[in-house]
Protein backbone atom coordinates (compact mmCIF):
# COMPACT_ATOMS: atom_id res chain seq x y z
CA UNK A 1 0.00 0.00 0.00
CA UNK A 2 1.40 3.40 -0.54
CA UNK A 3 1.59 6.52 1.42
CA UNK A 4 -1.67 8.75 1.76
CA UNK A 5 -1.39 12.42 1.80
CA UNK A 6 -3.80 13.96 4.35
CA UNK A 7 -5.18 17.18 3.99
CA UNK A 8 -6.27 19.19 7.42
CA UNK A 9 -6.89 22.61 9.00
CA UNK A 10 -4.46 25.01 11.08
CA UNK A 11 -6.84 27.30 12.72
CA UNK A 12 -8.75 29.85 10.95
CA UNK A 13 -8.57 29.81 6.99
CA UNK A 14 -4.90 28.37 6.80
CA UNK A 15 -4.84 24.57 6.09
CA UNK A 16 -1.52 21.92 5.78
CA UNK A 17 -1.48 18.53 4.39
CA UNK A 18 1.22 15.51 5.77
CA UNK A 19 2.59 12.59 4.13
CA UNK A 20 1.79 9.35 6.21
CA UNK A 21 3.44 5.84 5.54
CA UNK A 22 0.94 2.43 5.36
CA UNK A 23 2.24 2.07 8.94
CA UNK A 24 0.70 5.36 10.06
CA UNK A 25 4.09 7.09 10.66
CA UNK A 26 4.32 10.71 9.61
CA UNK A 27 6.85 11.04 6.89
CA UNK A 28 6.50 15.20 6.23
CA UNK A 29 4.15 17.75 7.12
CA UNK A 30 4.16 21.05 4.58
CA UNK A 31 4.58 24.55 5.37
CA UNK A 32 0.73 26.29 5.70
CA UNK A 33 -1.44 27.60 2.35
CA UNK A 34 -4.19 30.06 2.35
CA UNK A 35 -6.81 27.71 0.79
CA UNK A 36 -7.33 24.03 0.45
CA UNK A 37 -6.47 24.33 -3.01
CA UNK A 38 -3.13 25.97 -2.42
CA UNK A 39 -2.91 22.65 -0.04
CA UNK A 40 -3.50 20.13 -2.52
CA UNK A 41 -1.42 22.14 -5.70
CA UNK A 42 1.42 21.57 -2.70
CA UNK A 43 0.65 17.80 -2.89
CA UNK A 44 0.63 18.17 -6.84
CA UNK A 45 3.99 19.39 -6.88
CA UNK A 46 5.09 16.46 -4.37
CA UNK A 47 3.99 13.96 -6.21
CA UNK A 48 5.87 15.16 -9.62
CA UNK A 49 8.67 16.03 -8.20
CA UNK A 50 9.45 13.72 -5.28
CA UNK A 51 10.41 10.62 -8.09
CA UNK A 52 13.14 12.33 -9.66
CA UNK A 53 14.43 14.65 -6.62
CA UNK A 54 18.13 14.93 -6.34
CA UNK A 55 19.68 13.58 -2.86
CA UNK A 56 22.07 15.73 -1.90
CA UNK A 57 23.77 15.29 1.79
CA UNK A 58 24.08 18.37 3.85
CA UNK A 59 25.35 16.78 6.56
CA UNK A 60 28.92 17.31 8.43
CA UNK A 61 29.66 14.00 7.93
CA UNK A 62 29.72 12.84 4.62
CA UNK A 63 29.43 9.01 2.92
CA UNK A 64 32.51 7.45 1.93
CA UNK A 65 32.55 5.24 -1.25
CA UNK A 66 33.45 1.80 -1.22
CA UNK A 67 36.66 2.18 -2.68
CA UNK A 68 37.41 4.86 0.52
CA UNK A 69 37.22 8.28 -1.53
CA UNK A 70 34.04 11.33 -1.19
CA UNK A 71 31.37 10.98 -3.57
CA UNK A 72 31.42 14.08 -6.15
CA UNK A 73 28.85 16.53 -5.27
CA UNK A 74 25.29 16.19 -6.31
CA UNK A 75 24.37 19.86 -6.68
CA UNK A 76 25.63 23.30 -6.33
CA UNK A 77 22.37 25.26 -4.78
CA UNK A 78 20.36 24.45 -1.55
CA UNK A 79 16.59 24.41 -3.20
CA UNK A 80 14.17 25.60 -0.76
CA UNK A 81 12.33 23.14 1.38
CA UNK A 82 9.03 22.39 0.04
CA UNK A 83 8.08 19.76 3.13
CA UNK A 84 9.25 19.69 6.82
CA UNK A 85 10.44 16.01 7.69
CA UNK A 86 9.22 15.08 11.08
Amino acid sequence: MAGVFEIAEAGNESYFFRLTAPDGTVVAVSPLFETIKGAAAGITAVRENAATGLVVDRSARKAVTQSGSKPAATASSRPAPLLTAR
